[in-house]
């Protein structure tokens, strides 16, 4: 996994939405809140290999959600703004559209029972 700068404006959603849907990559993201970690302290509470919490983080990399870099012989992992402000901004987009679609319903049905 190569260190490199998340441009938020190419950050896809549905690579998102397939990194959030697996749990241990959750649980994983639920660690790094807490504080930067390596991936051998991220592998220890999973019970799984480091090889396999290196292929989540490269997922969770990949969305936007999760930045890593290697310092010698670690490679600490910290999580990533980027990706989340796009889910953000997806989750403010579409519950705009829907709030007006329900104000809308919402007066149309009082213009109903006022008539």
């Amino acid at each position: 996994m190569a260190h490199h700068r998340i441009d938020h404006h190419r950050i896809d959603i549905d690579r998102l939405f397939h990194a959030l849907g697996d749990p241990t990559r959750r649980t994983i993201l639920d660690a790094l809140v807490e504080r930067p970690q390596s991936v051998s302290r991220l592998a220890e509470p999973l019970g799984v290999t480091v090889t396999a919490v290196m292929q989540h983080l490269q997922i969770l990399e990949e969305a936007g959600l999760v930045r890593t870099e290697k310092l010698g012989r670690v490679r600490t992992c910290r999580i990533e703004p980027a990706g989340f402000r796009v889910l953000e901004q997806w989750i403010r987009d579409h519950r705009t559209a829907w709030e007006r679609k329900l104000d809308k319903l919402g007066q149309l049905l009082a213009e109903e029972d006022s008539s």
